[in-house]
């Protein structure tokens, strides 16, 4: 394994590719460490030791990479993006004009394409009207003055400072999609999620209930193993196929199936569902 990730480093194509999507995912753990203008980043800190990482709320910082408990200017993550293309995935089904849109290959693609951003750009606007509201109602209860001299026009900034966050990284993750490795939307979510294992391996190994301690570990194997078995499982129907007379041959009659997943859905109900919490 080790030996065909060298080789494929020596690929200047390869390896330019990787280096791509590292440097566009190492700008992306920056900017959610970089608290959005007029945010106090000692007050954020605290309302996120306040409301823990449980619930709702934890969810969603998951999914942003801690930037939402920090307030910074990714703190929506790329959920509005996804959002935006479940819905007009839905739309699609009960609008003919987006139906027709879908099947008129890469041009409409395209079409459909630039309405799930300018969706992205309106959800995005919205959320952060509510964040910055949530958190003000955060900082009263936690006794913290999270965002001075509370005006409508510092509201705006912080909303568009934000939003701006959003748009920027939808655009890189179409950038690592057209010159990176894989799906770049994914490769964000899941950068997301792999920065907050190291502060829950911390905060595992620093718990004093040394039952916890010893039974999280197999807990969170079982958990695993039966999410992949769910994921993986399958009915499969079986289709026999009729002989067919091709030309002056006749052909024997095949048989196949058709696999129907367990969870067809996948994750994404769970997404559009905290998005629509949030």
């Amino acid at each position: 394994m080790i030996a065909t990730i060298l080789g494929a480093f020596r690929i200047g194509e390869i390896r330019n590719k990787v280096l791509f999507t590292a440097a566009l995912l190492a700008l992306y753990r920056l900017g959610t460490h970089i608290p959005a203008p007029g945010i106090s980043s000692q007050a954020a800190a605290q309302i996120q030791k306040s409301l823990g990482s449980s619930g709702i709320f934890g969810l969603l910082n998951l999914f942003s990479g801690g930037g939402l408990g920090r307030i910074a200017i990714f703190a929506l993550g790329i959920m509005p993006y996804i959002t935006a293309s479940i819905i007009l995935q839905l739309l699609t089904v009960v609008m003919p004009s987006l139906e027709k849109l879908q099947k008129e290959g890469e041009v409409g693609q395209a079409r459909i394409t630039q309405y799930t951003r300018y969706l992205t750009v309106g959800l995005a606007f919205a959320q952060s009207i509510g964040y910055v509201f949530l958190f003000r109602s955060f900082q009263q209860q936690a006794g913290v003055t999270l965002i001075a001299n509370f005006t409508l026009f510092k509201v705006f900034f912080i909303v568009i400072s934000l939003t701006a966050g959003t748009v920027l990284l939808m655009w890189m993750g179409e950038l690592i999609t057209q010159r990176g490795i894989g799906n770049g939307i994914s490769l964000l979510i899941f950068a997301s999620i792999v920065a907050r294992i190291p502060s829950g391996i911390h905060s595992w190994w620093t718990n004093p209930d040394q039952v916890f301690r010893v039974v999280m570990p197999f807990i969170a194997i079982g958990v695993v193993a039966a999410v992949v078995f769910v994921q993986e499982g399958q009915r499969r129907i079986p289709i026999q196929y009729a002989k067919r007379v091709i030309g002056r041959r006749m052909t024997q009659g095949g048989q196949t199936y058709l696999p129907l997943r367990v969870n067809m859905a996948g994750v994404i109900p769970v997404i559009f569902a905290a998005s629509i919490m949030a």
